[in-house]
């Protein structure tokens, strides 16, 4: 199996589980599971006399998936945005009035960028006045 193949397929498996773990880690009961084995952990201290191995379950699960979720996070964060810029970038294309210059414009340096958004700040400024 080619190199590429393998890439887009460990690719689209990713894109699936990051997809589906961003749903469920945002859910409530997501959240009151999280919350509940915190309670359970900070419960059986006295069991464990707060030893250090106890300490470090709870250390090591919340490094651990911390971790994990920061990849899983930023691809959902990556793919939204690509997809928004997608559908404006639709909508300058068929405003007459919009300018083309926008489209990709994510793409561009921070001076241009932040030289654009004067030009809009004294656009915004016009019409206030």
């Amino acid at each position: 199996m080619p190199l590429l193949a393998i890439l887009d397929f460990m690719n689209e498996i990713f894109h699936k589980i990051s997809a589906k773990v961003a749903s469920i880690a945002g859910r409530a009961s997501t959240f009151v599971l999280a919350v509940s084995m915190i309670v359970v952990w900070l419960i059986s201290g006295p069991l464990f006399n707060y030893s250090d191995t106890w300490q470090l379950a709870i250390n090591t699960t919340t490094t651990i998936i911390t971790f994990l979720m920061v990849f899983l996070i930023q691809n959902t964060q990556n793919r939204d945005s690509k997809a928004m810029h997608l559908k404006l970038d639709e909508l300058i294309k068929v405003t007459k009035a919009a300018s083309n210059k926008l489209i990709e414009i994510e793409e561009d340096s921070d001076e241009e960028i932040d030289a654009l958004e004067e030009k809009f700040k004294k656009i915004k400024e016009k019409f206030n006045n």
